[in-house]
């Protein structure tokens, strides 16, 4: 047989067939006076086999150890690793689905994704909430209400199961209250009104004060630690706490700051 007969009686390229001979997965024929390889049935066993196992999953370098064994002891081991790492595979599948399944019920549920989505039921929730209060309000939406949506898909993303959950626990505290979430709304409407403000500008303690009174006195002892409120107020906080005060325009961070400053004095 020649090469392309070859080929096309085990289902593979001529080109396969010259990429096993030169990785050595397969032996080279004799050839005929003219140069052509001939090839017969040993041969056409051998690109079967190479076939077969490449059809199971098996790297070509697994293939060579496998053809290179003289028993089949080490293809049950080898297909015996395989075998874990589809299982592997399954659960990888079965749990991306699962998520995928979620953020579908998502767009169902509010309508379309949120513009930091996916995220997790609990916040799509929130998120769905907050959207519900920005359209009860004239105009378009503070752009800190964006701003703010943006930092907890962030923390989510980046925190632990664990951690995730007590966060969405605090904020369900935070906003469980009557009015609580249009309350939060307009405190976005005055920080929305200092983008173009000065640090020192009158309007940063009014809104500090608003912003600070937003956060209900469960949440302040929750998440009091030693010193965690003095910390969070000032850039020290770590280099997290540093970018998250650079998102802000000057008199907004300096809103925020004045505002944990005052959660601080209530939680000492």
């Amino acid at each position: 047989m020649r090469i392309g007969e070859l080929a096309g009686l085990i289902g593979v390229s001529t080109r396969a067939v010259r990429h096993y001979h030169h990785l050595g997965l397969l032996p080279e024929p004799e050839r005929r006076a003219n140069g052509y390889r001939e090839y017969g049935l040993r041969d056409a066993v051998a690109l079967a086999r190479v076939r077969r196992l490449t059809e199971l999953g098996l790297g070509l370098d697994e293939v060579r150890d496998v053809l290179a064994a003289d028993a089949g002891r080490e293809l049950h081991e080898v297909l015996d690793g395989l075998d874990a790492d589809l299982a592997r595979q399954e659960e990888e599948i079965r749990s991306r689905r699962a998520r995928l399944a979620a953020v579908r019920r998502q767009a169902d549920e509010h309508g379309g994704l949120p513009a930091e989505g996916p995220v997790s039921d609990e916040l799509a929730a929130l998120f769905a909430e907050m959207a519900r209060a920005s359209a009860a309000r004239p105009g378009p939406e503070p752009a800190m209400a964006a701003k703010e949506r943006e930092v907890l898909a962030l923390l989510e993303t980046t925190g632990e199961a664990e951690g995730n959950k007590r966060m969405m626990e605090l904020l369900g505290e935070a906003v469980a209250a009557p009015g609580a979430m249009q309350r939060m709304y307009e405190v976005y409407g005055l920080l929305d009104a200092l983008a173009e403000a000065a640090a020192d500008d009158p309007r940063v303690e009014a809104a500090a004060r608003a912003l600070a009174d937003c956060i209900p006195e469960a949440v302040v002892a929750a998440v009091g630690g030693e010193g965690h409120w003095e910390r969070a107020a000032t850039e020290s906080g770590g280099a997290f706490t540093a970018a998250y005060y650079a998102h802000f325009a000057p008199a907004q961070a300096q809103a925020v700051r004045r505002a944990i400053q005052l959660v601080a004095e209530r939680a000492r």
